[in-house]
């Protein structure tokens, strides 16, 4: 049986922290899983860890869906998120439900993320009218890197803390279950989430949030390219995988690998006669 939005809301009135991380095929998403994270997120941000994309603009529909499938695949319990791409919620009402309803029927999905706050409000309140749960997201939206100038903390001054608190109300009164708050100064992050009665979910917005998320491959330290701020490496799996690719290349060089055990047996009297 899988989590659902109402267990998830009861998580914050019951004071549970909530875990949500990242993932983007079978493998992984079965051990994030049968850890018993809740939330598991197939964010747009796999355009940068996993595609190799500079943003996460350019990832398209048809990228998501296809990690949305895998990840739903190996998952029982967990909620599986997918993350709405660029320009597919933005233009009009029709495209936003379309594009939802896509991420449910075909990738398996059990929910949407959309960023933006009042912005995106009365979509995800059709959206949810039409019965798909919706994440918000908003503070640093990655899709708006360009108008932000890059990847930078927002909230800090007066009117900037309003507008996200305000992006925060929008969201609820539209019937999201739960926000994500990244890259905002704790403080606002912390009354934001006293001041909403739905989740929100942290991501370099401190420890106040009712619960946090995380880039699978930023904990894990399996992308190299760089390593944010807001994220603590729990593993190193970029050294670990670049030794034992180089150790399997010097013991295939050496001729010591593959060994008999590494090797299959065939019937000695057919061995023989082929060799006649």
């Amino acid at each position: 049986m899988r989590i659902t939005i109402t267990q998830i809301k009861e998580m914050k009135q019951k004071g549970e922290k909530i875990t949500m991380l990242t993932a983007y095929d079978y493998a992984t998403a079965k051990i994030v899983d049968e850890a018993g994270i809740p939330l598991i997120l197939v964010g747009d941000s796999l355009g940068m860890v996993v595609l190799g994309y500079e943003s996460t603009i350019p990832v398209t529909m048809e990228e998501m869906l296809h990690h949305t499938k895998a990840v739903v695949r190996g998952t029982k319990q967990a909620m599986v998120i997918g993350d709405m791409p660029f320009m597919t919620y933005h233009i009009s009402v029709d495209d936003a439900l379309y594009n939802a309803a896509r991420f449910i029927q075909e990738g398996g999905a059990q929910a949407v993320k959309l960023e933006g706050g009042v912005t995106v409000a009365e979509k995800v309140r059709r959206i949810v009218e039409c019965g798909i749960p919706v994440m918000g997201h908003i503070g640093l939206t990655p899709q708006s890197i360009y108008q932000f100038g890059g990847f930078k903390v927002q909230g800090r001054t007066p009117e900037a803390a309003a507008k996200v608190l305000e992006d925060a109300r929008a969201l609820e009164e539209a019937g999201a279950f739960s926000i994500v708050l990244e890259t905002v100064p704790a403080p606002l992050a912390r009354i934001i989430t006293e001041k909403v009665n739905v989740p929100t979910i942290g991501i370099g917005a401190g420890i106040d949030c009712d619960g946090q998320v995380q880039v699978i491959n930023d904990i894990l330290g399996s992308f190299a390219d760089f390593v944010p701020k807001h994220a603590k490496q729990y593993a190193k799996l970029t050294d670990i995988i670049r030794k034992a690719v180089t150790q399997y290349d010097n013991e295939v060089k050496a001729g010591s690998f593959p060994t008999e055990k590494h090797s299959s047996s065939m019937d000695e009297s057919l061995l023989a006669e082929l060799a006649k």
